[in-house]
């Protein structure tokens, strides 16, 4: 079962830049060796808190090096963006500083992802795997992730290289959702070339643009009408693909990305549609 570190920190107001207030936060010279999270204040609550923090950082299997696997993920597009190691002392600064921070190996070094390149990882939250030998650092990061420049470490297909394809060095690791977001970006930038074998239905729609709105249209009126007359359920997910898909298109043309939307509605989980309608601006 993951285990979120957040669980730690719910009678905390809001969220800052760190899981607890940073004013309330200190590194003990003397326990260094353990790398706890100490807390400057001594009221009751910031002592029961740090007692969590400890509790849970003496659960975790390290291995017998005390490191163990972790793995940044981006929160909204779900992708993998790096794996590293983590010591005690990296986990707890990530827990208080809210930056990936991991432990190298050949440098027998903490460091944080983004110290040179300002491409830093902000961590909404660190996940532990059922066995508590590997965690996950489930954030949002600044910029490309990998020292190639690219958005994830992983972009090299294995079955792609076993096929012999040129190209299997450069396709990332994507879901069923982004990959279809990379087809319709390819299509767009085709779009001002020459036609070039079987047309193409997202050229057409992206050159035309009462087309594209009047098939937004159409197909979120049949995807409402699967609900008014009990159509079946799997025509209700048909209908809701190609709302979705025409929906990605105008997307794509007003340059807007999918992980642009997913972090509108993760900002808006803690906000009550009625009063995040009043707020919009007109």
């Amino acid at each position: 079962m993951a285990i979120p570190y957040n669980t730690l920190a719910q009678s905390l107001q809001g969220r800052s830049s760190c899981f607890v207030p940073k004013a309330l936060c200190l590194r003990d010279a003397n326990q260094r060796s353990r790398s706890t999270v100490v807390f400057a204040s001594n009221d009751t609550k910031n002592i029961a808190l740090q007692a969590k923090v400890d509790n849970l950082l003496d659960r975790i299997k390290w291995d017998d090096k005390g490191l163990v696997v972790a793995i940044a993920q981006n929160v909204d597009t779900g992708a993998v963006l790096m794996q590293g190691f983590a010591n005690r002392e990296a986990l707890s600064t990530t827990i208080t500083s809210r930056k990936a921070t991991f432990f190298s190996r050949s440098r027998s070094t903490l460091w944080t992802k983004g110290e040179t390149s300002n491409n830093f990882i902000n961590v909404l939250d660190v996940y532990l795997d059922c066995d508590r030998d590997s965690i996950i650092y489930l954030g949002t990061p600044d910029g490309p992730t990998c020292h190639t420049g690219a958005e994830t470490c992983y972009y090299t297909s294995v079955f792609d290289q076993l096929n012999d394809n040129e190209a299997s060095g450069e396709k990332l690791a994507s879901t069923t959702l982004y990959s279809l977001e990379s087809i319709i970006s390819k299509r767009k930038e085709e779009s001002t070339l020459p036609q070039e074998g079987k047309p193409s239905w997202t050229r057409r729609l992206l050159t035309d643009d009462a087309l594209l709105c009047s098939k937004i249209r159409e197909e979120a009126d049949e995807l409402c009408r699967t609900l008014e007359d009990k159509e079946e359920v799997s025509r209700t997910a048909s209908e809701m693909a190609d709302v979705l898909y025409h929906a990605m298109v105008l997307m794509s043309k007003r340059d807007v990305k999918f992980e642009d939307v997913l972090e509108v509605l993760r900002k808006r989980f803690s906000q009550s549609g009625i009063e995040e309608k009043r707020g919009r601006t007109k």
